[in-house]
C-alpha cells in the first residue's frame, strides 16, 4: 500500500498561496463583474446606453420594409409568386418581431437608469451619513 504525501504545513505553503489566502476577495469580485459597478459614476453618452435597441429597431424596420416590398410583389409579379408568397411573410414576421423587440427594450433601460441613479443617490447618502 501506498503512504498519500503529507499535506504542507503553514511553514512550507508557497508565497502566492500565502498571497491569495489574504488577498481581498470582495474586491476582485467587484473588478471581475461584468455588471456596472454602483462606485463607477463615469457619465455614459444617450448612444453608449441606447445603441443596442437601436440598431435592433433599425434592423427590425429594415426587414420589416424589405418584406412589405416581397410581399407586394407577389400581387403584382406573375413570375415567382409562389417564392414571393413564401418569403414575404417571413420577412415581415421577422422585422415586426425585431421591431416589438427594440421598442420595448427602450423603456427598460430607461427604468434601470432611473433606479442606478436612485441607488448612486442612496448610496452616496448612505457614505455620508456612516464614514463620519
Amino acid at each position: 500500500m501506498e503512504i498519500p504525501p503529507k499535506s504542507p504545513d503553514e511553514s512550507e505553503k508557497s508565497p502566492q498561496s500565502k498571497e491569495l489566502m489574504t488577498s481581498n476577495t470582495a474586491s476582485t469580485l467587484c473588478i471581475s463583474s461584468r455588471s456596472e459597478s454602483v462606485w463607477t459614476s463615469a457619465s455614459r453618452s444617450k448612444w453608449d446606453i441606447y445603441h443596442k435597441p437601436v440598431i435592433v429597431v433599425s434592423v427590425g424596420a429594415a426587414i420589416f420594409l424589405f418584406g412589405t416590398v416581397i410581399t407586394s410583389l407577389s400581387f403584382i409579379q406573375i413570375k415567382n409568386k409562389k417564392v414571393y408568397k413564401m418569403c414575404g411573410p417571413a420577412f415581415l414576421s421577422l422585422g415586426l418581431m425585431l421591431l416589438v423587440c427594440g421598442l420595448v427594450w427602450i423603456p427598460i433601460i430607461r427604468k434601470k437608469q432611473k433606479q442606478r441613479q436612485k441607488s448612486q443617490f442612496l448610496q452616496s447618502l448612505k457614505s455620508f451619513f456612516f464614514n463620519r
